[in-house]
């Protein structure tokens, strides 16, 4: 683990992991150390001195040692880190690809790896834009923490003649969705273990979208920009009813959640 983070090993080819650590990043992180990128110099130095090591410059092999059978069945290692690669590969867009066995699709790893070191995504950049906005105010932390769920505000919508409202939802989750597949057992679910979910839902069409890059523009805000606020409270109520439907259909009932699961209302705005 001391190899995994912040050391390049770009002269290796080979991976042995003699132990599957529980957190998925950890694993893609030590097979990252092996596929950083490389250097162009090193990598001509390299082929120089060790010609016979050509062929497999530019490929990455390796190889995890799981538990046998009957101890996996103990631990529920296994299971354990497939839930939480899934997970991960969801964030990320790379679904169904796993990163445990020989025959899992190497393809995730590069995946990862771009994600990781590339481009910042739409999502880093709104967390990078909440970053600065906490460091350029030192209470703002403390008020955000102070507000209630379901706060609620309004402003105009950025294209005139359009109407919509913004939900900013609490999605539980179980402490182990795969302990829970393995044993028949249902494990409390917490806002804690759950994760945030954006969605708005336009007044003329009906449709909703949850892709928070798309959202994000049309709810931003500075300190004047003006509240506004005009939909009658019977059409919010319907619209709200409408989106945890939508929850319910989707989220709720892919995770297969218990019907003691409900979302959380943290926020929502509307938009006219």
């Amino acid at each position: 683990d001391v190899l995994s983070e912040g050391l390049n090993l770009q002269d290796a080819t080979r991976l042995i992991n003699y132990d599957l650590h529980w957190n998925p990043v950890r694993l893609m992180q030590r097979i990252g150390r092996v596929d950083r990128r490389l250097n162009p110099e090193t990598e001509t130095q390299l082929r120089a001195d060790h010609p016979d090591q050509i062929p497999v410059r530019g490929t990455v092999a390796y190889w995890n040692f799981l538990p046998p059978d009957e101890l996996d069945e103990l631990l529920r290692l296994y299971s354990r880190v497939a839930h939480k690669t899934l997970r991960i590969s969801k964030t990320f867009g790379i679904e169904g690809k796993k990163l445990l066995r020989p025959e899992d699709d190497y393809d995730a790893l590069k995946d990862f790896s771009h994600v990781y070191e590339g481009t910042t995504t739409p999502q880093e950049e709104m967390h990078l834009e909440l970053q600065r906005m906490l460091e350029a105010d030192a209470s703002l932390a403390q008020r955000l923490d102070r507000l209630p769920n379901r706060v609620f505000s309004g402003r105009a919508h950025p294209a005139p003649g359009t109407q919509a409202v913004f939900f900013c939802y609490c999605l539980p989750a179980p402490p182990n969705a795969g302990e829970d597949m393995a044993t028949g057992q249902v494990s409390l679910w917490t806002e804690e273990l759950g994760e945030t979910r954006w969605y708005l839902y336009d007044i003329a069409t009906g449709h909703i979208l949850d892709q928070p890059a798309e959202i994000v523009g049309l709810i931003r805000s500075q300190p004047d920009t003006p509240r506004c606020c005009t939909l009658p409270h019977p059409q919010l109520s319907e619209i709200r009813a409408k989106v945890e439907k939508h929850i319910k259909n989707t989220y709720l009932k892919q995770t297969q959640a218990p019907a003691t699961a409900r979302p959380t209302l943290k926020a929502w705005m509307e938009l006219n």
